[in-house]
């Protein structure tokens, strides 16, 4: 068995900051970030429900889930493991029994650049799973692996702590320390949007939403 190296946890996102950003969509994160911090390639295999979490980073050997395992017995609640498969597909990193692991310690979701397996627990669950695809084929366990070190995940760097929402069109990530700034463009940005809608409803739209550089 290859070793497994780790750095120490992130420290813990304030909640209240976090939980300011639950209901609001990737799309709108990604508008006022430059349209940068997308995963992309990842899809939803979860029945509904929204992802709100802190990253706990995974590096791994393409289809082996050794560090996986190990990551789960770190996690705190709230905890989204975030998993650098290398995109690929081959054989999954995890299924349904690590998907009971991660809810039983209160892991707020998966996301897995690489396949997942036992999909039918995931459709009816509500617990967030992204994934690159699926296949029955299990994994190694024999690492090497890393935990809480910088990975990538559908092209886009992920580090230890960073905040990761997801919904039905994906998943973003951004580091803690911009999140009351992003906030701000945030609402300001939808107030934008809401008062777009009722323009159109209204039917006085001025075409104003062509001239912006965000949605």
């Amino acid at each position: 068995m290859t070793a497994i190296t780790r750095d120490p946890a992130p420290p813990s996102v304030d909640a209240d900051l976090l939980a300011a950003f639950r209901a609001v969509p990737t799309a709108t994160i990604s508008d006022c970030l430059d349209r940068m911090p997308v995963l992309s390639g990842l899809r939803a295999f979860h029945r509904r429900g929204g992802l709100l979490g802190t990253a706990i980073t995974v590096r791994v050997r393409a289809g082996d889930n050794l560090a996986i395992h190990q990551a789960l017995e770190e996690v705190r609640p709230g905890d989204v493991i975030v998993v650098d498969g290398a995109g690929d597909t081959s054989r999954a990193l995890v299924g349904d029994i690590m998907k009971a692991i991660a809810e039983s310690r209160g892991v707020a979701g998966f996301v897995i650049d690489g396949a997942v397996r036992d999909t039918d627990a995931f459709a009816d669950a509500d617990f967030p799973c992204y994934a690159r695809a699926a296949t029955p084929r299990g994994p190694f366990k024999s690492g090497p692996g890393a935990i809480n070190v910088p990975v990538c995940v559908g092209g886009w760097t992920v580090n230890p702590g960073d905040v990761v929402v997801g919904d039905s069109d994906g998943v973003v990530t951004f580091a803690p320390d911009i999140a009351p700034r992003l906030l701000e463009a945030v609402r300001a940005q939808t107030a934008r949007e809401t008062e777009v809608l009722a323009q159109i409803r209204a039917g006085r739209y001025d075409g104003r939403y062509a001239r912006v550089t965000t949605g």
